[in-house]
């Protein structure tokens, strides 16, 4: 008889065990998808932030060209100023758009450290496999 009441005990607490486990797990996943949702509301009010201050810092940068334009407009005639102003900020736009093009060409964004480790770990494997054999 004692027997039978350890079975039961040990079932009882295998089940136990079995059932706390599994509440655990959905506790643990429930917190991860509260913590998540936390973080996604901040990173979406950082990006709004990000987006609203790129259009003031742009509305801005507007009116310093504007402001340029309206200076070198004392000494040309304003259609000339402008046209200066456009060719400057242009060419300054096109030299930056060749470096960013240049930058993500294939060979820049080769983990060019990571395919050395995998060649010697290659070798290295060939090296063992040719000695064992």
């Amino acid at each position: 008889m004692d027997i039978r009441k350890e079975e039961k005990s040990i079932t009882g607490l295998l089940s136990d065990l079995t059932r706390d486990i599994t509440t655990l797990f959905r506790q643990e996943i429930r917190l991860v998808k509260t913590e998540m949702s936390e973080k996604v509301e901040k990173a979406e009010s950082g990006l709004t932030m990000l987006v609203v201050g790129g259009a003031v810092a742009y509305a801005g940068f507007l009116m310093l060209l504007l402001a340029a334009i309206l200076g070198l407009s004392l000494y040309v005639d304003p259609w000339v100023a402008a046209l200066i102003v456009a060719v400057v900020i242009l060419v300054v736009g096109l030299i930056m758009l060749g470096k960013g093009k240049s930058s993500l060409k294939a060979r820049n964004l080769m983990p060019e450290k990571t395919v050395e480790s995998l060649q010697r770990d290659r070798s290295l494997a060939q090296k063992h496999t040719a000695a064992s054999h």
